[in-house]
């Protein structure tokens, strides 16, 4: 039978390494460089993808816990997926810069919370 309350936890450990992978490509990046670095961009996207398909895995009751618009991560993970080409790079910038930092500091306290305080990790 599958353990709901681990899948769910690996699926954020899944979320806290997109978010890394994020941030360590974007480092140092300026708007201007991301928008005009396609290979950067795609790279971005794709964590964002592995956000938002992680999130529509996690059990609901869980994220019902915390307060967090998570329709938004499922809906840009769609659009992701399915409108690429209408993505604007200005928009998934403003993105990383305003909202990634709280979205990571929601996902953290939540593993933080759900997982043996903090203890355990996936193996």
């Amino acid at each position: 039978m599958k353990d709901k309350a681990r899948d769910s936890l690996d699926r954020l450990f899944h979320i806290q390494k997109a978010i890394s992978e994020i941030e360590r490509f974007t480092t140092g990046c300026t708007e201007r460089k991301f928008e005009n670095d396609e290979m950067l961009a795609s790279a971005v996207l794709f964590q964002f993808s592995v956000i938002g398909e992680a999130i529509i895995h996690i059990d609901q009751s869980l994220l019902e816990k915390y307060d967090y618009p998570w329709f938004k991560v499922r809906a840009f993970r769609n659009l992701v997926a399915h409108e690429y080409f209408d993505i604007r790079f200005a928009s998934v910038w403003k993105i990383i810069e305003k909202d990634l930092p709280e979205f990571k500091l929601v996902i953290e306290k939540i593993i933080e919370q759900e997982s043996c305080s903090g203890r355990c990790r996936p193996a």
